[in-house]
């Protein structure tokens, strides 16, 4: 019996035959693999990122726009083999990369997936709270790391996140990444062909915690090549768990971006994207309908 340690909570479940914290067997869920335009232009390019969306996470989040397939659990089992023939598929269809989207719970499978190296760079997309431990498993399989920061403040991870120590572990994933893949590197037409690329979400009335992350990645940056991406996207779910966070229930304003946009023109190891208040739109978030794994 293999009792699973892959992630920080270090939660022991049996996946065999039960569920841990992330909700998931030891069976690879996927719900959605398309090109994506949406990303940052360095990932986007032209033809798209060609991202795959995992079911289940290791996070909480209360506010996640991903609800339906990190708490709800929607998408359908493959294999490896049938993974692989998906990552393959978007490469044909002109994807510029493959980008793995809260892959955290299933690495040891997405390992056995990239067994032989893929044509495009592959990018390990995360919401940020990954153990040192597991992210050497991939060690020279990833080319690309794309952590999210989302938080400074520890009562602000347990509250939104039931993750209390997150600000520490976050920090000591990154360096970690950093460690595998070096600088940013790019290639003749501007896309990212290795790196760290860390976002942060500008959640409402939480200014002090996105202003944390700026400081922290500001020292994180020092001397090192790595790119941020900040976004203002945060739109409010229809969700009954999100009932109990009022502070959430809005968009940021115009204000709010402001103030930190301000801060961040102080942070003089910063360098990356910033989105528009416009980007705060459901739009933004994908239909999971099995789209590519049908």
């Amino acid at each position: 019996m293999s009792l699973c340690n892959l992630c920080p909570r270090g939660c022991g479940a049996n996946r065999d035959s039960s569920l841990g914290f992330c909700k998931s067997t030891n069976k690879i869920k996927v719900a959605h693999a398309a090109l994506h335009l949406w990303e940052e232009p360095c990932l986007s390019g032209k033809n798209g990122a060609g991202t795959v969306f995992f079911s289940g996470c290791n996070l909480g989040c209360v506010y996640c726009q991903n609800e339906k397939i990190s708490h709800g659990g929607f998408g359908k089992e493959v294999s490896a083999k049938e993974l692989r023939l998906i990552f393959e598929r978007l490469i044909e269809m002109g994807a510029h990369n493959i980008e793995l989207v809260t892959p955290t719970h299933f690495i040891p499978q997405i390992k056995e997936a990239l067994i032989s190296k893929l044509s495009v760079p592959v990018i390990y997309n995360s919401g940020g709270y990954d153990s040192v431990c597991a992210l050497k498993e991939l060690n020279g399989l990833i080319d690309i790391y794309m952590p999210d920061m989302k938080y400074s403040i520890a009562a602000t991870a347990k509250k939104y996140s039931a993750a209390p120590d997150y600000p520490e572990i976050n920090r000591l994933a990154i360096e970690e990444m950093y460690r595998q893949v070096g600088d940013c590197e790019f290639d003749e037409s501007g896309l990212l062909k290795k790196g760290v690329l860390v976002r942060h979400l500008i959640l409402p009335n939480n200014l002090l915690n996105t202003k944390g992350v700026l400081r922290e990645f500001n020292k994180l940056a020092e001397g090192r090549k790595m790119l941020f991406s900040l976004m203002a996207q945060y739109t409010p779910i229809k969700s009954q768990r999100l009932l109990a966070f009022p502070e959430l229930s809005r968009t940021i304003t115009e204000a709010e971006l402001f103030s930190v946009m301000r801060y961040l023109s102080r942070c003089e190891n910063i360098e990356g994207f910033t989105q528009e208040l416009s980007s705060a739109k459901e739009d933004f978030i994908p239909d999971f309908d099995l789209t590519g794994i049908k």
